[in-house]
């Protein structure tokens, strides 16, 4: 493990982004087509918007007017400044207006996403190159698909040599690809990954830390990201009042939906074993895209309910089940599946709630005993 840990960097790369600058610093974001670089350009401003940065995304590619499109859409997303200049093709003028703009709005940090190829040609290169020189970017990141492989090598190797990349972002590490672009870019390179996308949603985006890497490259899992990712995702305080709920045997379909919503923040069914240490093997074969379509529906089923079908399911006659079903997307029989788990869950909680109320009365009674307060955890 620490050997791997050592071949993938040792340590987390932070980005060379230094605050209180009189001028906003640049960065580039650069590789192939199909790669993520636009994706990956939103998931980085949000990133830097929420460690109170004020990043702007620039549409620097000029021959594909669907990515300026996507950043657009990205950025209204994350409501987030975006610039573009549709029909300009010329990427300097572009990079002077975006830096003369983001100046005046008092934006510290550019992110230029630029134009991609289908493979790396002369005026691709050309083109990068007269951009980094105009706006002399702190950070130039390669942005490699995990699932390239060895690939990765001669892309790596071409931006590089070409532009002087400071690192890279690896992304859909939420795949079967197991670190191999990692190994590989890090080798031919020396330079650091300092980013790695694990998923579609905006969020799916996290800093590189090589030890977590290495640990899931070899089957260790990676609960140290697992306890962070739970902590963003969860509302501490609505987890205690559920807690409450759960305790008195309240627990309703709007209190499921609000697990399965919170559950979907983690990310990727996959990516959430990945990161359990043996889990990955435990499951090898199971159908994990089923699982995935399972919580889906029955989000669907619960957000098909009234109000007050979620809070009493036991008024769901005949016709509001076909209703439900029908608003759904899925079948009755679906829906009579989900309730009856449902129910056996809530079963099991108003049990459990119950014994706790049963243990904390005996422990008021046998307080005087000795050791009584350490058996039940007092």
């Amino acid at each position: 493990n620490d050997e791997l840990v050592g071949l993938l960097g040792a340590e987390r790369s932070e980005l060379d982004l230094p605050r209180g600058f009189a001028q906003p610093l640049a960065m580039m974001m650069c590789g192939l087509h199909g790669a993520g670089k636009t994706t990956s350009s939103g998931k980085l401003a949000r990133l830097l918007a929420a460690e109170d940065r004020k990043p702007l995304l620039v549409g620097a590619d000029v021959y594909r007017p669907a990515a300026m499109d996507q950043l657009e859409t990205l950025a209204k997303q994350l409501d987030l400044p975006c610039f573009l200049m549709r029909g300009e093709k010329d990427v300097n003028k572009i990079a002077d207006a975006a830096m003369a703009k983001a100046k005046e709005d008092g934006i510290d940090v550019v992110i230029f996403d630029t134009a991609g190829r289908l493979q790396i040609d002369k005026p691709l290169v050309q083109e990068l190159v007269r951009l980094r020189d105009r706006v002399e970017p702190r950070e130039i990141l390669l942005v490699l698909d995990a699932a390239t492989g060895q690939e990765a090598v001669s892309v790596a190797t071409h931006f590089d040599e070409a532009l002087g990349i400071t690192g890279a972002i690896l992304t859909k590490l939420d795949g079967d690809a197991r670190g191999g672009a990692a190994l590989s870019f890090r080798e031919v390179t020396g330079k650091p990954i300092k980013f790695a996308g694990i998923g579609e949603k905006l969020e799916d985006f996290e800093p590189f830390h090589p030890d977590r890497m290495a640990s899931r490259i070899l089957g260790m899992g990676d609960v140290v990201s697992l306890v962070e990712k739970a902590a963003e995702a969860v509302d501490e305080e609505a987890a205690r009042k559920l807690e409450e709920r759960m305790k008195k045997g309240q627990f309703t379909l709007e209190d499921f939906l609000q697990q399965l919503r919170q559950l979907k923040k983690l990310g990727p069914l996959e990516g959430i074993i990945d990161m359990l240490p043996g889990a990955g093997n435990a499951v090898k074969g199971a159908d994990l895209a089923k699982g995935e379509k399972e919580f889906r529906q029955m989000e669907a089923m619960i957000c098909s309910m009234t109000p007050a079908e979620r809070q009493n399911p036991t008024i769901l006659n005949a016709r509001r089940r076909r209703r439900i079903a029908a608003g759904s997307g899925t079948t009755v029989a679906a829906l009579n599946s989900m309730l009856k788990r449902f129910g056996q869950m809530q079963q099991m909680m108003k049990k459990m709630g119950k014994f706790q109320k049963m243990m904390t009365k005996m422990s008021g009674g046998m307080g005087a005993m000795p050791g009584m307060d350490k058996l039940l955890g007092r």
